[in-house]
């Protein structure tokens, strides 16, 4: 048997051994956050939306021209001539009197323009939708949590409003605000708070069902802690990756919500815009003048794709499959 010499071994002196760095402790959401950015399809969709997020910030304020300023010039005779319907190759139309300037997007049919109208439209639609969905998120997570952790008859009572709630028809609940409410954006965020907490209550119903009973809540219990200290301090901690994803399709949702009910006509009202309205008002000319639909149906296109793909990749992250990991 070969007995061990001094010589077989040499201690390490160049490194620090103290820290395993290849099975060391990694935070839950830095996990969330590696599988996250490593999903290709979520990462472009991040970045469709900052994009976008960052031309409705700034591409207002940088713009030659105000989302409701009518463009108009005066000719020779003294006459004022309005910008109406250019498109965006200006250069020989209208007289060439506005062959000196650029419209990126064309004008509208008050002579407006359009790049502005645009962003300022995806500037409104985000700021309904991310208003609307952090409201839904408190209430509807908070409804869902106290329904879920007291169960018997509170639960009993919360789930049967809940049924009475969803089964009506969104249409008549929005055809009931119009006629107690002005057209614009109160409208339009008290349609999006009464239709879509349902959803997220019902997913922190579950959650909390499935935790309540775990042992760091009966410690919880045991050690005299009262029931919404255990629902908003223990629970609810662990429910934020589900709801995060509920949030990132809520959000598209929102968004074509307002669209369509600003297309409908009981949303946004000039001259204030938002995506739906600019779509609404493209759809009258879409024969003759199809330009004019185009940025605001590109932009709410890429808005939904980009919110469902980070929808997708922040399911994953939260739930990766073993072979992910």
């Amino acid at each position: 048997m070969y007995t061990p010499q001094q010589d077989d071994f040499e201690f390490i002196t160049d490194r620090d051994i103290t820290v395993d760095e290849n099975f060391a402790a990694q935070g839950y959401w830095k996990g969330v956050a590696v599988h996250f950015f490593r999903n290709k399809f979520a990462v472009t969709g991040l970045f469709l939306v900052t994009l976008i997020i960052i031309f409705a910030v700034f591409a207002p304020i940088v713009s030659t021209y105000s989302y409701q300023e009518i463009i108009s010039v005066t000719d020779s005779a003294g006459k004022e001539i309005t910008a109406k319907s250019l498109s965006p190759q200006v250069a020989g139309s209208a007289q060439n009197l506005f062959s000196d300037r650029t419209f990126l997007f064309g004008t509208d049919d008050m002579g407006r323009d359009l790049w502005t109208r645009t962003w300022q439209g995806a500037r409104v639609s985000l700021i309904i939708a991310f208003v609307a969905i952090f409201i839904d998120m408190l209430i509807g997570t908070s409804y869902g949590l106290i329904s879920g952790f007291f169960g018997g008859n509170v639960d009993n009572v919360l789930q049967r409003f809940i049924e009475i709630a969803g089964s009506i028809p969104t249409l008549v609940i929005i055809s009931i605000l119009a006629i107690f409410m002005e057209k614009g954006i109160g409208l339009v965020i008290a349609s999006l708070l009464i239709t879509e907490w349902i959803g997220m209550s019902k997913i922190a119903r579950a959650e909390c069902l499935k935790l309540k009973e775990r042992e760091y809540v009966l410690a919880s219990r045991t050690l005299g802690a009262g029931s919404f200290h255990i629902i908003f301090k223990q629970i609810l901690p662990n429910t934020i990756g589900p709801i995060i994803t509920q949030v990132m399709f809520s959000i598209p949702v929102a968004i074509f919500t307002e669209a369509f009910l600003s297309f409908v006509g009981v949303g946004i009202v000039l001259p204030q815009c938002s995506i739906g309205s600019l779509i609404e008002a493209g759809f009258g000319n879409v024969t003759i003048l199809p330009y004019q639909i185009l940025p605001p149906i590109c932009v709410l296109a890429i808005l939904m794709l980009g919110f469902n793909l980070i929808g997708d990749g922040f399911r994953e992250a939260l739930a990766p499959k073993l072979e992910d990991m």
